[in-house]
């Protein structure tokens, strides 16, 4: 059994690899953002973080933002989403629904209600199909705010939306003109 603060830790050092920097660990990413698992957890072991594979899946099923996939036979290893180095994640596009939340900090709200909400080191603006989680993501980043978006008249002005694994709306720019807030 893992314990919560050595879950987050792990959690955290995984996105690292698998998100941002696999060089830190001394893995590769192949070009769909997958890496071997076996390879991932020697190379932790190597420099003393002691994950082992029960605890990588332990992570994978567990993780309430579901970050981490396996492949099919669970040999290989990625992140669904939140990537800052270059990998093709195959999202199909869809159709989003009317309305979709962005969460941030009240400080960035002057900015964003001037230059819109731009996916900034990432590959894509993260917007939740649920007030909730927006609210939850933005905590993260102090006090919170959660910004409505008009995805469904902005789909009908030509741009796209995909939706990750673990259910995350994505799209390259959220123009001010779409977002509603209080």
């Amino acid at each position: 059994m893992i314990i919560d603060s050595e879950a987050k830790r792990i959690s955290k050092l995984l996105s690292l690899a698998l998100r941002h920097k696999p060089e830190t660990t001394g893995i590769i990413l192949d070009k769909n953002g997958w890496t071997d698992v076996d390879l991932l957890i020697a190379k932790l072991q190597a420099q003393s973080y002691p994950v082992n594979f029960e605890q990588l899946c332990y992570i994978v099923d567990t993780n309430n933002k579901s970050r981490f996939a396996f492949n099919n036979d669970k040999s290989k290893i990625r992140a669904n989403q939140g990537h800052s180095v270059e990998v093709d994640l195959g999202y199909m596009t869809e159709e989003p629904p009317h309305f979709l939340y962005h969460g941030t900090a009240t400080r960035f709200i002057n900015q964003i209600i001037i230059e819109g909400l731009k996916k900034m080191s990432r590959h894509h603006v993260h917007l939740s199909a649920d007030e909730l989680t927006a609210l939850r993501v933005g905590e993260r980043h102090g006090e919170p705010i959660v910004l409505t978006v008009k995805a469904k008249e902005m789909a009908a002005n030509g741009h796209v939306f995909h939706r990750s694994e673990n259910g995350i709306w994505l799209t390259d720019f959220v123009p001010p003109s779409y977002l509603i807030y209080e």
